[in-house]
C-alpha cells in the first residue's frame, strides 16, 4: 500500500545537502550585497564565518582556518598541490573522491614515492599498514561509499609526515582527532546545509612550517597559492583576505548555518542529531530483508552519507545497467510522490541508494521516509516481474 504520511522535508541529497530546519530566503536578508568583500562590512561577514567556525570546531591553539575557492574540491586540491613532494606519501582510497585524490597524486603531480592503499566500495584499507612518517592523504568519511575511518588512533602522535584529510561529509557531524590532523578541508554544503562554491581549509602549525620549508617543483595557479614571496600568507586566515571574490550570499548563508548550529547546542548536538537519524535507518535495515548497508563493518559505517545496497535475489541477478535502471526507477517514483529527492547512489558507486542523515535532517522525516522506500521497491520489483 502506498503510504499516506510524507516527510515534511523530502530533501535527502548527499550534496548539496538539506538546508537547516526552518530555513527560508529571509535568512539571507542581511547579506552584504553590492559591496566589496574587502570593505569593512564585507570583511566583518568573512571574519564572522571564520570566528564562529573556529569556536564551534574547537580548533587547537596554533591552527588556522580560511575561506578558499572551489568548495571542498578546490580546498583539497590546494592542499595536495601546495604541500606534497617533500617526502613519500601514503594515499588511502576506497570511494570515488578518494580515488580522484589518488589519481591527482599519481597521474598529475606524478610523485615518485607513492604507496597506494585501495579498498573496494564498502570496505576500508588496512589502516595498520600506513606509515605516519610519510605524508598521508585520506578522506575521513567516504561520501559515495558510506564508509568512514572509525577514529584517528591509527595515526601516530609523533608522526614526521603531514596528514591531509578531506573531511567534508564528516566535519560538524563526526568527532575529528584534531591532534592527528594537519590539513582538514570541507565545504559549507554538507552538515551545515549551506551553499557550495567556497571551501574551508584548516592548517596545523606543522602544515604551515611545510609551506615555508618546501617549494613545489610545479607551477601553482593563483587560486592554490598559500604563500607569498616564500612565506606563509597569513592574511588569508587572520585577515580574511580571500584569494578570489566570494559570493556574499553564500557567506550569509554560511553564517546562518553556523548560528543554527550554535542554537541547537554546537558540534556535540550536531553529532547527536546525525547519529539519531542514522539509528532510525539502522533499525529499519535490521528488519528489512531486501536491503543492507554497503559498508560491511559496523565500526566504519558513516552516519551522514548512508549508502545502501539491495540484496534481493532478482536484483542481484541483473547486470549493472539494469540494476541502475531499477534504482533510477525507484528514485523517480519517490520524486514524483515528493517523498524523497536525489537518493540514488553516486554514479561511480555500486548501484544502490544513498540517504543523507546529517544534522539538518529531522528524525521524523527519516521515519516517514522508510515506508516509502519499501513501497517504491515493491513497485519496481512488481514492474520487473511483469516485464519478465
Amino acid at each position: 500500500m502506498k503510504p499516506n504520511l510524507r516527510p515534511k522535508n523530502p530533501h535527502f541529497s548527499s550534496g548539496p545537502c538539506p538546508k537547516r530546519p526552518g530555513w527560508s530566503l529571509d535568512a539571507l536578508a542581511e547579506a552584504c550585497l553590492a559591496r566589496s568583500h574587502r570593505s569593512k562590512a564585507g570583511k566583518a561577514k568573512l571574519h564572522d564565518v571564520l570566528n564562529r567556525s573556529r569556536k564551534l570546531l574547537g580548533l587547537p591553539e596554533g591552527y588556522v582556518i580560511g575561506i578558499v575557492p572551489g568548495s571542498d574540491t578546490g580546498a583539497f586540491e590546494m592542499a595536495l598541490w601546495s604541500l606534497l613532494g617533500a617526502r613519500g606519501v601514503d594515499v588511502l582510497a576506497w570511494e570515488n573522491f578518494s580515488l580522484v585524490w589518488l589519481a591527482d597524486v599519481v597521474k598529475h603531480l606524478k610523485l615518485d614515492d607513492v604507496r597506494e592503499f585501495v579498498a573496494p566500495y564498502g570496505e576500508l584499507p588496512d589502516l595498520a599498514k600506513v606509515d605516519s612518517d610519510r605524508d598521508i592523504v585520506f578522506t575521513w568519511n567516504g561520501t559515495t561509499s558510506g564508509v568512514c575511518v572509525p577514529n584517528g588512533d591509527w595515526i601516530e602522535a609523533d608522526r614526521q609526515g603531514l596528514t591531509i584529510c578531506d573531511a567534508t561529509s564528516a566535519i560538524f557531524a563526526m568527532p575529528l582527532a584534531w591532534d592527528k590532523l594537519d590539513v582538514v578541508t570541507y565545504s559549507w554544503q554538507k552538515v551545515l546545509g549551506g551553499e557550495a562554491a567556497h571551501g574551508m581549509i584548516v592548517l596545523s602549525p606543522r602544515a604551515i612550517a611545510r609551506l615555508e620549508s618546501h617549494t613545489p617543483p610545479w607551477p601553482l595557479p593563483k587560486v592554490f597559492r598559500l604563500t607569498a614571496t616564500g612565506k606563509f600568507n597569513a592574511a588569508i586566515f587572520a585577515q580574511a583576505d580571500t584569494i578570489n571574490t566570494p559570493s556574499m550570499l553564500c557567506v550569509e548563508d554560511a553564517i546562518d548555518g553556523l548560528k543554527w548550529a550554535e542554537s541547537v547546542g554546537g558540534v556535540a548536538a550536531l553529532i547527536r542529531r546525525s547519529r539519531d537519524n542514522f539509528a532510525v535507518l539502522e533499525r529499519w535495515v535490521e528488519t528489512t530483508p531486501w536491503v543492507d548497508f554497503l559498508a560491511a563493518d559496523p565500526r566504519s559505517r558513516s552516519w551522514t552519507s548512508v549508502c545502501l545496497k539491495i540484496v534481493e535475489p532478482w536484483f542481484l541477478a541483473l547486470d549493472n545497467e539494469r540494476r541502475w535502471k531499477a534504482i533510477q526507477d525507484m528514485a523517480a517514483l519517490l520524486e514524483r510522490e515528493n517523498a524523497a529527492l536525489d537518493i540514488n547512489g553516486h554514479r561511480e558507486a555500486p548501484a544502490g541508494l544513498r540517504i543523507w542523515t546529517g544534522a539538518t535532517v529531522e528524525k521524523r522525516d527519516v521515519e516517514a521516509l522508510l515506508p516509502w522506500l519499501d513501497w517504491a521497491f515493491a513497485e519496481v520489483r512488481a514492474a520487473h516481474a511483469r516485464a519478465a
